[in-house]
């Protein structure tokens, strides 16, 4: 009796797995052909950026880097890479995610975070003012903070637990979807308070405030305290004001203004540090990953992943020129080629990638 029980109980889960990797996902379409051609069209009267796209060939000891999906840099020009690499499981089935340290030379320092409860499906990572490196995991639903010699000093969210996924399939036979095709659980509920779903990245305002896209379960955007109080949401599914269709990235300017990377509405949506709306920019194409140059002025980049596309902005939404990057290695062909990007100066950007297993350093000449 008890092996017919593990026998169905892994032919159920098979059932699971398999029912979520053939129906589409909420994703699934980003940026529709008629879309790419418009964006064509309007390039035509951009000037266009001339730049160097290099490879950074990064390298770590027996370790192959992966997924560069997110990357950003600290005050010594430190390159902080959070990578799906490590084969060990899937999202909340073991770690799969690996935070690494490069030198301003490229050189391999450390692994941060090593078995870390919180690694589970890589997002972004981002390096605040004071240098305290924040790791947004999509898979856990966790951000962790760690200060500049690594040790973690503040947790936000919570990941379900593994248990949660085997009460409901296993034991009580659930598929995902009813009776009629749909699924049981809403795609796009309303987020809690203290818990993320599926976020995706952070930025601060000049008072350490913490702003969270969150994400690809829940559409909107959290401001959160330093010490950790959840104090404003804004954000449900859809096409209008203050709605998303995944809020895939978020930055912030020294005048407290927040930019959200509205990625499936192909926009950019514009807050005060209230999380007030102010306006919405387009032009950008699907804006996968955004950033503010330090420094002054400050300029607004965007990256669309669907074609490799860079946009260099003004503040005011203004698309000041645009480059091609990645070319040969699949632009133009719907391939992540860019999930999200930092801003090290005004006229340098690294960019990470959800399919090419390497740092991009785009130089505008």
């Amino acid at each position: 009796m008890k092996r017919s029980y593990i026998r169905y109980s892994f032919f159920a889960l098979g059932v699971v797995l398999v029912a979520g990797l053939l129906s589409p996902p909420a994703n699934a379409q980003i940026s529709t052909p008629d879309q790419i051609a418009k964006q064509k069209e309007l390039e035509k009267t951009l000037p266009k950026m001339e730049i160097t796209d290099e490879f950074l060939q990064l390298s770590i000891p027996d370790q192959t880097m992966g997924e560069t999906v997110g990357v950003s840099s600290n005050s010594k020009g430190h390159l902080f890479v959070y990578s799906r690499t490590n084969p060990q499981g899937i999202s909340r089935g073991g770690t799969a995610a690996m935070l690494f340290e490069f030198d301003q030379n490229g050189k391999y320092l450390k692994q941060w975070g090593p078995h870390n409860y919180a690694a589970s499906f890589a997002h972004s990572v981002r390096v605040d003012k004071h240098d305290n490196v924040w790791m947004v995991d999509e898979g856990s639903g966790m951000i962790i903070m760690f200060d500049p010699q690594g040790i973690p000093q503040k947790q936000f969210g919570r990941t379900p637990e593994a248990i949660d996924y085997l009460e409901e399939f296993v034991e009580r036979g659930g598929t995902g979807f009813n009776n009629a095709g749909g699924r049981e659980r809403d795609p796009h509920p309303k987020g809690t308070i203290g818990t993320f779903n599926r976020p995706t990245d952070v930025t601060w305002d000049s008072q350490d405030n913490v702003y969270v896209s969150d994400g690809y379960g829940n559409s909107r955007v959290v401001k959160i305290t330093p010490g950790g109080h959840w104090l404003k949401q804004v954000g449900t599914y859809g096409t209008g004001q203050d709605q998303f269709r995944i809020p895939h990235s978020i930055t912030a300017d020294a005048q407290d203004t927040i930019y959200v990377g509205d990625r499936n509405n192909s926009r950019i949506q514009v807050y005060d540090k209230d999380l007030t709306y102010k306006t919405t920019y387009t032009g950008m194409g699907s804006p996968w990953g955004v950033c503010v140059t330090p420094g002054s002025p400050q300029y607004l980049f965007s990256a669309d992943g669907t074609t490799g596309k860079l946009y260099k902005m003004d503040l005011t939404g203004k698309v000041l020129g645009w480059a091609q990057t990645s070319l040969g290695r699949g632009e133009d062909d719907n391939g992540r080629l860019v999930h999200e990007i930092s801003c090290a100066s005004a006229n340098v950007v690294y960019l990470g990638s959800a399919v090419l297993w390497n740092v991009q350093k785009v130089t505008i000449k």
